[in-house]
């Protein structure tokens, strides 16, 4: 069953470089936020169960329930969707993202550990290039937000390779998660509260001019 949860993720990842709106974007994230939850479960049974609780509760609120819903909020005040121009090739970002799931296996290969999950890993690996990839290839500063929450999610994983042997790391990884969620989703919500008031002000501006 993880093993089917592992491929259903490396889909996304596959999908989220080439997807062509940013409402595909949230729901992304919350099916890999769903996708963990379930990764949590079937692997973490044998921590202390107030550990597991902490940890199901965390990746359900955060990652499946409130980080796609802030998403899809900056969406609707944003009232923009396409991330390309209509009718711009994908296919360069479906290499590359291919390249970086080669790239992944390869490294995984070659630093192979007795001591990690080495699926988890290279499965981390893949989503910490593919975040990095939507950062430097993307304009928009919301694809720049989902590509910092993608290499959120493949820190998550990185805790998770050795999470059964050292819980205490998934731990640490979630408080930074909770962290760096609230602070990036908090400034971008207000830089774009203020470019709406600036687009009011610009609004009122020209009316009145015009009048």
């Amino acid at each position: 069953m993880i093993f089917a949860l592992i491929i259903l993720y490396v889909i996304t990842l596959i999908s989220i470089s080439i997807t062509e709106r940013f409402r595909d974007y949230a729901s992304i994230i919350a099916m890999q936020g769903w996708i963990l939850l379930l990764i949590v479960l079937f692997k973490l049974q044998s921590i202390h169960i107030s550990e597991l609780i902490f940890v199901l509760t965390e990746t359900l609120l955060f990652k499946a329930i409130i980080v796609p819903a802030m998403l899809f909020k900056i969406i609707r005040k944003t009232k923009t969707n396409h991330i390309y121009a209509i009718g711009q090739s994908q296919f360069p970002s479906l290499i590359t993202s291919i390249i970086a799931l080669i790239a992944s296996i390869a490294t995984t290969y070659y630093i192979a550990d007795t001591a990690t999950n080495m699926v988890f890993f290279g499965v981390a690996l893949y989503a910490l290039f593919s975040g990095l990839l939507l950062i430097i290839r993307r304009k928009r500063i919301f694809s720049h937000l989902v590509g910092f929450l993608v290499i959120e999610n493949g820190v998550f994983l990185f805790s998770m390779a050795i999470g059964t042997e050292m819980p205490f790391l998934i731990n640490i990884a979630i408080l930074l998660d909770i962290l760096l969620v609230v602070l990036m989703l908090g400034m971008f919500l207000s830089k774009i509260g203020n470019s709406l008031k600036s687009i009011d002000v610009d609004a009122e501006t020209l009316t009145t001019l015009k009048n």
